[in-house]
């Protein structure tokens, strides 16, 4: 008994230590946005002052504006693509080069983003010089990004589909639908969530993306990690902590929305079944 307690005690211990290691940065960020003082890490008294002037700091706002740009272009091109490619290993019969195939979608999960990065900047330049066409830029940023989002999306989309029960697809095609009904009408909703699973993972991987942005970014066309990036370089101030903060509550303000919406259905969800289940024994 005593035994238990004290494993209880260590286990609790270590799980305080490990949350206190992940979020007390955080805190400290978040509260040393409220100093005085122009040194990002020293307490100097309370002040919105670089809330301030994080709203009136236009190389910020244009890099968030790019970086939501890309990133939304990205999600959106990443899960179209995953899908098809999901699809085409999970439900095509073995086709010759699906080894291959296979391997070059799951290849940007593995490789460094600096190989990806160096890679894509060497062909882009070539195509360049002999087309005259993709310059370094918004489209660049976004076909490297998209490079590795399809990844990603393609291995949260496989992932339900190989759970998913074929024979609502097969009774579908039993009472006459065609292959674009049974996608739209039955598979689609289906694999609606892990949809939206990808979209917000490769948002995310793309906004937050500084290496292979640095390597294809062009004029015009800074990032906001690249634009924080710089800075570290040239020394920081409490504008950044400012901002973090600000993505900080808008991230913290989603996911609870996200949690009281997904807890309201599974509750629906449950009150359906069990209503169901009376039904059945009034029976």
């Amino acid at each position: 008994m005593m035994a238990t307690r004290a494993g209880r005690r260590t286990s609790r211990t270590w799980l305080a230590l490990g949350f206190a290691f992940l979020y007390l940065p955080i805190v400290a960020l978040v509260v040393f946005s409220f100093t005085d003082s122009p040194v990002p890490n020293v307490w100097a008294g309370f002040s919105l002052r670089w809330y301030h002037k994080l709203a009136a700091d236009e190389e910020i706002r244009s890099g968030l504006f790019v970086s939501l740009r890309i990133a939304a272009a990205t999600a959106t091109g990443a899960i179209v693509l995953g899908t098809l490619a999901a699809f085409a290993l999970e439900r095509l019969p073995r086709f010759r080069g699906r080894t291959l195939f296979s391997g070059m979608v799951s290849a940007p999960l593995v490789m460094p983003e600096v190989i990806v990065g160096l890679s894509l900047l060497l062909m882009l330049v070539s195509v360049q010089r002999a087309f005259g066409f993709p310059e370094r830029g918004l489209t660049t940023i976004w076909l490297g990004h998209l490079l590795v989002g399809i990844a990603y999306a393609t291995v949260v989309i496989g992932a339900r589909l190989r759970d998913l029960n074929p024979q609502y697809e097969e009774a579908a095609q039993d009472l006459g639908a065609r292959p674009l009904q049974v996608f739209f009408l039955v598979t689609l909703p289906m694999i609606a969530e892990s949809l939206v699973a990808a979209w917000l993972l490769t948002f995310t991987l793309s906004l937050d993306d500084v290496v292979i942005s640095a390597f294809l970014s062009g004029p015009g066309s800074t990032t906001l990690p690249l634009v924080i990036f710089s800075r570290a370089r040239l020394g920081l101030d409490p504008t950044v902590n400012a901002l973090a903060t600000v993505v900080i509550a808008v991230v913290a303000v989603f996911v609870v929305i996200s949690s009281y919406l997904i807890a309201v259905r599974e509750r629906r969800r449950f009150n359906e079944s069990r209503g169901a289940l009376q039904d059945m024994q009034r029976l």
